[in-house]
């Protein structure tokens, strides 16, 4: 099995330069990520000055999500060492002592649970999707645990991942009682307090902030990686200045969300998910609505202060560049400012939010009193409208109003854009019909009357008269050669027993979520492309060992892939060879995102890719793109934002980061509306074509049109009854013939698995190129449709033409 291949990772133990390389810029990016969303004064703290450090989080800060999200990296840095290697006084040593014993027997604990479980389900990734770890509670925070000290640290931490969504309950969305009760101490105590939110997701505070009486400081860190620790201490203590930005709305209750009582199994219904707020998802519904939200889209603090200064505005043929002038405006801190530009359209009587994200720029950092005029570019179709009865994107004739600011809630308008006649940018084919209508929230009154009170103010006014855009050519179809019987194994991976949804199914390099098939691999040169599951960093088997007498990698299960092996430590052979994967955990895709800096991310992708090749990846199973529609989608830290531009954007630049040699790819994910991780497999998400188009396909779109990615996954989920990888109109219609792509279109894991689940030959005749990781039914079911006529050869050769095409060009440049 190994023989034709060398052996992926290191002999060598010790931390390697890659390693510490990459984990300075995992720390950058972490801190880079970090949100200031409160500080009466509190931050920064000062090094000496003793402070008390409390919560699930302190001692054991969570990097990340579970599941295909994970990293197998080799160790995590908590904030109770980041500050104690900043060498700050702790008062509250016995509590993190205290706290460890509880954390160490609950790891045990749910070990065990795991195992037992494991032991009645077919996969044992079930059991473990099934039941994710939950940090202890600590001690109760005592009066002797503050002694000294001249402030207090309170890190709230939550865990969720793959295949199970969050709940709106105490110890999850809601703070737990020992929480609650833990603050109650706090307040009394009359302490300066920083609340620590470590979590992929939002929390509910508004009780909490509404009743603390003395100073008060909130951080969302999200999950930030292996060097969270350091990167947080850094915040904390000044060394680096807060510049991340929410990249999701944060409501004052969670009833205030859109669908929130309808949201997965909040209804008991989980067959069925019903997309009635359209296109108000996020800052779109609350801006429409007049909402008020705890904390806005957009909005992150800093140490320093800016203004935001509307300069210039170029109308082009395909869109308009907007120069904004940021001024430090503080007299201490060097920081850096995210100006954001917003656009409230004309409202025409169908529906459309108040405002949306136009476009963004991030500055370089500015010392105090210093200037930088950035250029916004929003491309003509960021103001457009899709009209599903004219199967058509078009711009309205009206009034755009501009909005600049540091967030949603400071943007200010700045200046019109005045489009004298309709312009029909994009026309489209009718693709995902809805079988059972439903009702949809149509156009918002007070969206329509804040629109129109801002169309009426006297701000400079430019006419815009965009062309309409140049439709992409569809590639040309790279059909294989050869007898088509013998294209058939493209058409699914390696097929590896026992394989899990999690992936974990790759063959030659240990911990590789799967492999492309290797059937023409020696005939015909067909080299088997090895993927990876991402998105925070490359998830793999930390060390594996090779069998001397035969040169086979020693194997593990399913359960050994995950948690480090925590859960089933793998054997070891005396006298094996012993080879090491360590990857970096970077901070997780909400993280990264809440820099909003595509240069960072950038950057993110070139280290990725740095690290695809020492261990012999070709495709990694990233970004992840979708929208965070509800707080609760258990796996919404592996994805961005709640709004489609930020999203694609982001996306599109680790897209050039990784692919920037040619010789590895990326794989964006999950295509589409995969919003929800109860019965993922099965749930029919039911939306209409304008919020489908508008919402859920825009940051694919943006991704595939500006970076090519060299691959793409569908989902799990049906979309108006018909399973992803079964749809032609997302797979064919849309990604290739009306946005030009022309990379590999894969499945999900096993989504051919469940007896409802999609069926192998309709992948094929869909366009979804190959089933992953493969299944031994998967062969039996395509060759029996192409045999009787429902699948046809071409459909056949395409698919493997392109996995072909693909593999030829990630390797022929190595």
């Amino acid at each position: 099995m190994q023989s034709a291949h060398s052996y992926s990772g290191s002999r060598r133990a010790a931390p390697s330069p890659r390693e510490k390389r990459h984990a300075a810029l995992a720390r950058k990016a972490a801190a880079a990520g970090i949100v200031l969303l409160r500080n009466d004064g509190v931050l920064p703290l000062a090094p000496d000055k003793p402070v008390a450090l409390f919560g699930a989080g302190a001692g054991h800060t969570v990097k990340g999500g579970i599941g295909s999200g994970d990293v197998n990296n080799r160790a995590n840095v908590s904030l109770y060492e980041g500050l104690k290697a900043a060498g700050v006084p702790l008062t509250s040593e016995d509590w993190i002592t205290y706290y460890e014993a509880l954390y160490h027997r609950a790891r045990l604990a749910w070990k065990e649970k795991i195992l037992a479980d494991a032991k009645t389900v077919e996969n044992p990734f079930d059991a473990y999707a099934a039941n994710p770890f939950v940090l202890p509670q600590g001690r109760p925070v005592a009066l002797q645990d503050l002694i000294e000290a001249t402030a207090a640290i309170y890190v709230i931490s939550r865990i969720s991942g793959e295949g199970k969504d969050r709940t709106p309950t105490a110890g999850d969305y809601l703070l737990s009682e020992r929480e609650t009760a833990d603050l109650r101490t706090l307040n009394e105590a009359g302490l300066p307090l920083v609340l620590v939110l470590n979590a992929g997701g939002p929390v509910e505070l508004t009780d909490l902030l509404a009743e603390y009486r003395h100073p008060l400081a909130v951080l969302q860190i999200s999950q930030p990686g292996q060097q969270g620790g350091e990167a947080v201490a850094d915040i904390l203590l000044g060394k680096a200045v807060p510049e991340g930005k929410l990249t999701a709305t944060w409501a004052k209750r969670y009833a205030d969300y859109p669908c929130a009582d309808t949201f997965g199994a909040c209804n008991g219904d989980l067959e069925k998910e019903l997309y009635t707020e359209g296109i108000y998802v996020g800052y779109r519904w609350f801006d429409s609505f007049g909402i008020e939200p705890l904390f806005g889209f957009g909005h992150g603090l800093s140490y320093t202060t800016f203004s935001t200064a509307f300069t210039a505005l170029r109308p082009g043929d395909h869109g308009v560049e907007v120069d904004l002038t940021v001024t430090n405006t503080g007299d201490r801190f060097t920081g850096r400012e995210v100006a954001q530009l917003y656009a409230a359209c004309p409202q025409t009587g169908t529906a459309r939010e108040y405002r949306r994200l136009a476009g963004f720029a991030k500055t370089h950092p500015l010392p105090p009193g210093e200037s930088q005029t950035v250029t916004v570019a929003v491309p003509a179709k960021q103001l457009a409208v899709f009209l599903p009865g004219r199967g058509a994107w078009v711009i309205p004739a009206g009034v755009y109003t501009l909005f600049a600011g540091g967030s949603l809630a400071e943007a200010a308008p700045c200046a019109h854009l005045t489009v004298a006649e309709e312009v029909v940018l994009e026309t489209t084919h009718p693709i995902c019909p809805l079988h059972h209508p439903f009702g949809e929230v149509g156009p918002a009154a007070p969206a329509m009357e804040k629109a129109a009170a801002a169309a009426a103010l006297d701000l400079p006014a430019f006419p815009f008269a965009p062309l309409p855009d140049d439709a992409p050519v569809p590639a040309p179809v790279p059909l294989a050669d050869g007898p088509v019987e013998e294209l058939v194994p493209l058409l699914y991976g390696n097929i590896t027993q026992g394989a899990s949804t999690l992936g974990s199914a790759g063959i030659r390099v240990p911990g590789s979520a799967g492999e492309t098939s290797e059937a023409l691999e020696a005939s015909r040169g067909v080299p088997s492309l090895i993927m990876a599951d991402g998105p925070a960093g490359l998830r793999l088997r930390q060390s594996y060992q090779v069998d001397p007498a035969d040169g086979g990698v020693i194997p593990t299960g399913v359960l050994g892939s995950l948690e480090n092996g925590f859960l089933d430590a793998p054997r070891h052979l005396e006298g094996a060879d012993t080879y090491y994967q360590f990857c970096t955990a970077f901070p997780v895709g909400t993280a990264l995102a809440q820099s909003w800096d595509p240069a960072l991310l950038e950057e993110f992708g070139r280290a990725i890719a740095a690290e695809m090749a020492e261990f012999h990846i070709d495709l990694w199973l990233a970004p992840g793109m979708n929208i965070q529609r509800n707080p609760l989608c258990g796996r919404n830290f592996e994805y961005y934002a709640e709004d489609p531009l930020l999203s694609g954007t982001l996306a599109a630049a680790v897209t050039r980061g990784v692919q920037a040699d040619g010789t590895r790819g990326v794989t964006i994910k999950h295509f589409a509306c995969n919003n929800q991780e109860d019965h993922r497999m099965g749930v029919d998400a039911r939306v209409s074509e304008q919020a489908l188009r508008e919402i859920y396909l825009r940051g694919f779109e943006i991704a595939v049109k500006t970076a090519a990615p060299a691959a793409l996954m569908t989902s799990y989920n049906r979309i108006n009854g018909v399973q992803a990888a079964n749809n032609r109109d997302l797979c064919t219609v849309v990604a290739r013939g009306e946005w030009g792509f022309d990379g590999l279109i894969m499945s999900d894991w096993n989504t051919t698995v469940p007896a409802d689940g999609s069926e192998p030959w309709r992948c094929a005749a869909a366009g979804n190129d190959v089933i992953m990781p493969g299944n031994p039914h998967d062969d039996a079911d395509i060759r029996a449709a192409l045999a009787d006529g429902r699948l046809t050869e071409t459909d056949v050769r395409a698919c493997a033409g392109r996995l072909m095409a693909l593999a030829r060009r990630l390797t022929n440049g190595r």
